[in-house]
Parts: C-alpha cells; sequence; structure tokens
C-alpha cells in the first residue's frame, strides 16, 4: 500500500468510526438511560432484562445484591444455592437472575404474578416515545392468607399511611403473644412503609415494608408488599383507577428471535398438581405455542424445567444435529479423505 492511498484509507476508516459512534451513540443511550428494572418493550418478542454475573463486597448480603437488582430473597437463592445468603464472601460470584418472559396478558398497567412474586407496571408512551415496562420484586400472601387472584383496580392512594390492623391479624398476635394496637402510626414500625395503594378487593393493598427482607418472599396476609423505593417510584406514577390484574402463573412461554423460551417456578400450593400433571400441561402449552408445528423443541430441557424450576428463562430449541459425513466408495475416495486431514502432506514426506 502506498503512501497516499494508506493515509487515503486512514481518513476513510477514521470517518467510518466516527460515524458508527455517531450512529451508536444514541442507541447505547437509550439503552442505558433507563433505571434498574425499567426496560423498553421489545418490539417482537417477549423477553426483557438479562442474567448478569456480580462480585459481592466484604458486607454484601445475598438480599442486599439482590434488592440492588431488584430481585427478591427466593430468586436469589434458587439462582445461587451454593453461596451464603448472609456472607456470600468478598469477591464470590453471584449471579443476578434478570432476564423476565413477559406474562402472556394485556401489557397495560398493573401486572401481578404471585408464582414469581413479580409485579409488571407497563406505563402509557408519551407521543414518539418508545413503551416500557417496569418489573419489582414482591412479598405475597403465605399459605394461609393467600394473595387473592382477579382483575381489578387501584381505589385509594395514601401517603405515609396509618395501620388499622384487622381483627383477624390482631387475634393472631395476641395468641402468639404480640399484641398489636388498634393502630399504628406512621412512622419506621409501620408495616405498610410509607405508600399504600388500596385494591378494590376488599382488604387488600399494593404497599410498601418496613421489613424489606421479606421482599421475594411467602410473608403477608394477603397484601402485596414492595420494597420501600419501589413502592414510592410506583405510586409516583400511577393514579386511582389503574388496572391491576393478578394471577399465578407459574410456567411461563416466550419468543426471542426466533427462539421459543420456557420460564418455570415452584408451585405455590402442592393442590396445583404433581410434577407429571405439570410436564404434561408444559408440555401441552408448547404445543399450542408453535404454530407451524416444525419447530424443533428440545423436550429432555424442557422436563428438566419444569422438574427443577429455576425461575430463569431457558431456551428450548433443540440442537442441530451435525450431517454424517459420507462413507468412502473407492479407494480414491479414501485418499482424497486421507489428503484433506491436517499434517497429511507433512507425515507423507517423512514417511517417503
Amino acid at each position: 500500500m502506498t503512501r497516499t492511498s494508506f493515509f487515503g484509507y486512514s481518513a476513510r476508516l477514521a470517518m467510518a468510526l466516527g460515524l458508527a459512534g455517531a450512529l451508536a451513540t444514541p442507541l447505547q443511550a437509550a439503552d442505558g438511560d433507563l433505571p434498574p428494572g425499567h426496560y423498553r418493550l421489545p418490539d417482537d418478542g417477549d423477553l426483557i432484562g438479562e442474567v448478569t454475573t456480580v462480585k459481592a463486597d466484604k458486607e454484601d448480603t445475598l438480599i442486599d445484591i439482590g434488592h440492588e437488582h431488584r430481585i427478591g430473597y427466593r430468586a436469589m437463592v434458587r439462582a445461587n444455592p451454593d453461596v451464603s445468603v448472609w456472607y456470600p464472601g468478598e469477591g464470590t460470584e453471584v449471579k443476578i437472575p434478570g432476564e423476565f418472559i413477559l406474562p402472556d396478558v394485556p401489557r397495560e398497567g398493573i401486572v401481578i404474578n404471585v408464582a414469581e412474586m413479580r409485579l409488571y407496571y407497563y406505563p402509557p408512551a408519551k407521543d414518539g416515545e418508545p413503551r416500557t415496562v417496569q418489573t419489582y420484586p414482591l412479598g405475597v400472601g403465605r399459605q394461609d392468607w393467600e394473595t387473592p387472584l382477579g382483575t381489578t383496580t387501584i381505589t385509594q392512594m395514601v401517603k405515609n399511611p396509618a395501620w388499622y390492623p384487622p381483627e383477624s391479624i390482631r387475634q393472631e398476635h395476641a395468641a402468639a403473644g404480640d399484641p398489636l394496637p388498634s393502630v399504628v402510626p406512621a412512622g419506621p414500625d409501620n408495616p405498610l412503609g410509607t405508600r399504600k395503594m388500596r385494591l378494590g378487593i376488599p382488604g387488600y393493598l399494593i404497599h410498601g415494608t418496613n421489613k424489606p427482607e421479606g421482599v421475594g418472599m411467602r410473608v403477608s396476609h394477603g397484601c402485596v408488599r414492595m420494597l420501600p423505593d419501589d413502592a414510592e417510584t410506583l405510586f409516583d406514577q400511577i393514579s386511582v383507577g389503574t388496572q391491576v390484574r393478578i394471577i399465578n402463573d407459574s410456567f411461563k412461554l416466550g419468543w426471542s428471535d426466533g427462539t421459543l423460551y420456557v420460564q418455570a417456578y415452584p408451585y405455590l400450593d402442592e393442590k396445583q398438581g404433581t410434577t407429571i400433571q405439570r410436564v404434561t400441561e408444559a408440555l401441552s402449552q408448547v404445543e399450542a405455542s408453535i404454530e407451524s408445528g416444525d419447530y424443533p423443541v428440545d423436550y429432555g430441557r424442557l422436563r428438566e424445567v419444569v422438574e427443577v424450576p429455576s425461575g430463569m428463562p431457558v431456551a428450548l430449541k433443540a440442537p442441530e444435529e451435525p450431517a454424517p459425513e459420507p462413507e468412502p466408495k473407492s479407494l480414491y475416495d479414501h485418499l482424497e479423505l486421507a489428503a484433506a486431514q491436517p499434517g497429511f502432506m507433512d507425515r507423507l514426506s517423512r514417511d517417503g
């Protein structure tokens, strides 16, 4: 290459890189300007987020790391079965299960999936802006105080609420030797935290909490608990009348770039079915989602996901089988195949 052509090439390369940088910058900003737990809705697909890995600091707990990345207790434990909850240890690699298949319901308002203990909020899009979704970990009703299912709305919103414990809860606490007052004023001891959003289902709320370590667990009396900051963020965006859909979907399917993914969670209640029933139902759902009928499903992997639900999306596409090599039909075919092997000519010259 001549000096002139070299400098011409360099100039063109610099211009190309500059143009690429100029084109890439808005896209990077578009992807990186959202807060944790906020994502742009895919134009064609059902997956958001990603699974990442971070290193624990000396004082971290698994719960702290999860909350920083908007992941609840159970999800963090499932993703890191060999990591200590209370002392992961400085430098320990911790997996963040931050990839989700969007629930198979209309993408509007608030969607709560009690099976995965997560809330999805689809804010209205402003003119000319892409649609987004926000997702937050939740604490939900324990087995004897299950969170109700159904479609309702937000009927009341209160900042710094007082808590008036229902009589049933007061009796429960009294029986345990922990009597409650008739009213708990706003403040650090209030179980509702700083925000209360009343549902149209009588007696049930979405609210903050003064015990954030319980987010991601079945710990409430049926209400939906959020991390304090998350409750405040959601509160500031919604209003009375916002739709709330509460579902119990422990098996989700979704597409991304032509690949089918599955995301499974443990049943909240053994009454929901046996493992065999779960596998059978999963097979039916997968078959129904494959319109053409020729998608190469990895059924072995599907069974593993259902039997040991990890809560993370798993691709169900079966690996392509390599094409068999043609068998030599003559001496010349043998020689041609041998000559194609690395080092054949060197070996031949040495042997000669």
